[in-house]
């Protein structure tokens, strides 16, 4: 069921090409900052409800960090992994063309899952106008895919929480679920301040070691075999694998999310062993799930306040900055944003999700007042 409120979404368009099967969905959800922003991504499952539920995120996030972008997201149905590139480019052409009436002027793409550098290559190319996505090639104006400024962000979301908890980030646990351009990149920064890696997923399994994971060890035995779990029989210290869902119980003082949504239900809380849980994928938690993380003494830090840095680097992208203008600005943006809703949730005695939302609702609001407030 569709659900409107004084916020949007403002425009849902459902497309389909039956020349090459193509099925997709786009939702702008507020333009009151500026044209909605927000990635486009292809997996078998996604539907209008995760695509609304995205793009509102995206409206709260761009919101947050001051950008002067609105909410958007949009997603093809489609296997990837039962395709090969051929298919592939042929559904993101698709999808672009059929978005060429709302692109660059009311919705702004971008990589999400299973999108990256080369599919918004096909879709600028295929939609028309560059500025139609970011995300894309240094070769079409594009900023470097490896930066891994989601990650980065992430790592400064954790960074700006530890104080609030009384630690020593150097002495914290800590573990991923998702070791992809979101996960490998904020456990790449954390271990570089002093944190200690003892769990990381994948879609192939879980790998956790109280001893602690060699990060670079990790990382070749990832790009080597693609499976994390590889790195149980690389010769290290006593591992175990387990499946996926075995990262979220890992015995570590913080967890970071960076791959599925909806991972965590309200029946998992009580199996939660972290401390601090810091959203790096969207929409990971249910909201019920993060009132009981609340009342169960587990701080989480949103997913629009965590994992704005790719968002950051588009903006960066879209007004034509280098990469040298990405990781200043977002270090100084979500170490700000973190510290404040934190603050404000310590205040108001509420989650720091209602905090961020209370922060992003005034933004939207000052630039575009509602008919409902």
């Amino acid at each position: 069921m569709l659900v409107y409120d004084e916020f949007g979404p403002e425009k849902i368009l459902s497309v389909y090409d039956p020349r090459v099967g193509m099925r997709g969905v786009v939702v702008i959800d507020n333009t009151a900052l500026g044209p909605g922003k927000g990635g486009i991504r292809m997996t078998a499952t996604v539907g209008m409800r995760e695509v609304m539920e995205l793009a509102r995120t995206m409206t709260w996030k761009c919101a947050l960090a001051e950008l002067p972008f609105g909410g958007g997201k949009a997603g093809i149905k489609a296997d990837t992994k039962a395709m090969g590139p051929a298919k592939k480019k042929a559904l993101v052409e698709s999808f672009a063309k059929a978005l060429r009436p709302l692109c660059p002027s009311l919705y702004i793409a971008a990589p999400d899952m299973y999108m990256g550098e080369q599919e918004m290559a096909w879709f600028a190319e295929a939609n028309g106008d560059r500025s139609a996505c970011t995300g894309k090639p240094e070769d079409l104006g594009g900023l470097p895919h490896e930066l891994g400024s989601t990650g980065y962000g992430v790592f400064h979301a954790v960074r700006a929480a530890v104080p609030f908890l009384g630690w020593d980030l150097s002495r914290t646990t800590f573990a991923v679920e998702g070791f992809g351009n979101v996960g490998r990149f904020a456990a790449r920064f954390l271990v570089e301040a002093g944190a200690t890696l003892v769990s990381v997923s994948d879609s192939t399994g879980t790998v956790s070691s109280r001893a602690g994971i060699d990060f670079s060890v990790l990382s070749s035995v990832k790009d080597e075999t693609g499976s994390v779990t590889a790195y149980a029989s690389a010769g290290r210290p006593v591992c175990q694998v387990g499946p996926c869902e075995n990262v979220f119980t890992a015995e570590a003082d913080i967890l970071i999310t960076a791959a599925r949504p909806h991972v965590i239900q309200a029946g998992d809380v009580r199996h939660l062993s972290c401390r601090l849980l810091v959203q790096g994928s969207n929409i990971p938690l249910t909201l019920d799930a993060e009132e009981l993380c609340r009342e169960t003494g587990i701080t989480v830090i949103p997913d629009f306040v965590a994992n704005a840095g790719g968002v950051i680097s588009s903006y960066v992208e879209w007004k034509g900055g280098g990469k040298e203008e990405v990781f200043p600005l977002v270090e100084e943006k979500i170490t700000a944003n973190t510290t404040r809703v934190l603050q404000s949730a310590l205040d108001r005695g509420t989650t720091p999700r209602q905090a961020a939302l209370s922060l992003a609702k005034e933004r939207v609001r000052a630039t575009r007042p509602l008919a409902e407030t």
